[in-house]
């Protein structure tokens, strides 16, 4: 029987994650963490591609690994047009749309392919991404704005949220098909999402810079206040507040949820202030989604590095233990799901998607201006 040899690549707003399997077993693991104040430094998320791309040679470099051979690289995808949820065999034109983030989502998932394309070039295997921060199974509602032709996106952690929910219905022994979940994603970016019979239905734009804020991003204020801070600032300083330098970032001039985390044992004040706001954003994050399944959900799943901070999760029980039973998952899935979603596609056992070049949804049918 064939052993497959698949490299992960996860870049995220904090870190890159890197993992070797040998069929579905992590046989080197590395996590790289990225604080705010360094990846600033770089004009746009495109320019870290050398410095992240370090991050990789070190980790084959400082494990001795050989990838002559290499079956598969499973990169994190996002940034491209949107898509459905599943396994895609990458594309130059999905890296292309990536790179030019033709899904309008401005996020660091948008280097995983660009970096899988490096590694496939030196070492060869086929290249796929799964489950991208831009899985669009949005239901109707959820789409439409105050402003007639802008549409909310579906940007997610689809990956790690889809992981974890699956991992939650097998642990109480159902199909995640057939559960109302909400799920979130709680690290350097936070997604809160609706899931009805397997599918995300609804959840806030986390790279967008809509919801709680974060220990990198800005979150949702009222657009007055937006429109009077940021109306003479440059474009990408903009940008950069909703990825990289909001959040505890810009409270604090790091990202570092451990050192903020530090502070709040400490008693210090401002930094226990901001540290509870967060959860309490996160909070009624939650409570909105609950109102999106219409208060039939049967699991709260929260995941993500930062529920390794026991007093968040006690902040979400204390104001949400009431929708449903609540279970957590600390740390994320990620390079789990992305080197088993590539071994089924390489076993046979799944057939790889086909990346379009086309949004899965782009308006609606009987759309058409309408006055009175």
């Amino acid at each position: 029987m064939k052993d497959y040899k698949i490299l992960v690549i996860n870049p995220g707003s904090t870190s890159t994650k890197l993992s070797l399997f040998i069929n579905d077993k992590n046989m080197f693991t590395s996590d790289v963490f990225h604080d705010s104040s360094i990846l600033k430094k770089f004009p746009t998320i495109n320019d870290q591609l050398d410095y992240r791309m370090k991050v990789v040679s070190d980790f084959i470099e400082n494990n001795h690994l050989d990838l002559s051979g290499l079956d598969a690289i499973a990169c994190r995808g996002g940034a491209s047009y949107s898509v459905a949820s599943g396994t895609y065999e990458v594309s130059d034109q999905l890296i292309q749309d990536t790179k030019e983030a033709k899904g309008g989502l401005y996020h660091s998932s948008m280097l995983g392919v660009q970096m899988g394309k490096k590694v496939q070039e030196k070492y060869g295997g086929r290249m796929f991404m799964s489950d991208p921060t831009v899985v669009d199974e949005y239901c109707e509602l959820a789409r439409v704005t105050g402003i007639d032709g802008i549409y909310r996106r579906a940007i997610s952690h689809a990956l790690n949220l889809k992981a974890a929910a699956r991992k939650y219905a097998t642990s109480i022994h159902r199909n995640y098909e057939d559960l109302n979940l909400i799920v979130a994603h709680i690290d350097g970016g936070i997604t809160i999402t609706a899931h009805d019979h397997g599918k995300m239905i609804d959840g806030n734009d986390g790279g967008g810079g809509e919801g709680p804020f974060t220990p990198t991003r800005m979150g949702s204020m009222a657009i007055s206040d937006v429109i009077a801070y940021l109306w003479d600032k440059p474009k990408e300083e903009m940008r950069n507040l909703c990825s990289v330098t909001g959040g505890f970032s810009n409270y604090f001039g790091t990202s570092d949820s451990d050192k903020i985390h530090q502070l709040v044992e400490k008693g210090d004040k401002k930094a226990v202030r901001v540290w509870n706001a967060m959860i309490y954003q996160i909070a009624k994050c939650i409570g909105a989604m609950s109102a999106v399944l219409e208060g039939h959900v049967d699991g709260i799943v929260l995941t993500g590095g930062l529920m390794r901070f026991e007093d968040i999760r006690e902040g979400i029980q204390k104001r949400c233990g009431w929708i449903a039973p609540i279970a957590v998952y600390a740390g994320e899935y990620e390079q789990e799901a992305l080197a088993f979603n590539a071994l089924q596609v390489l076993k046979g056992e799944k057939k790889a998607l086909v990346y379009t070049g086309k949004p899965v949804w782009n308006g609606f049918d009987d759309e058409k201006k309408t006055m009175i």
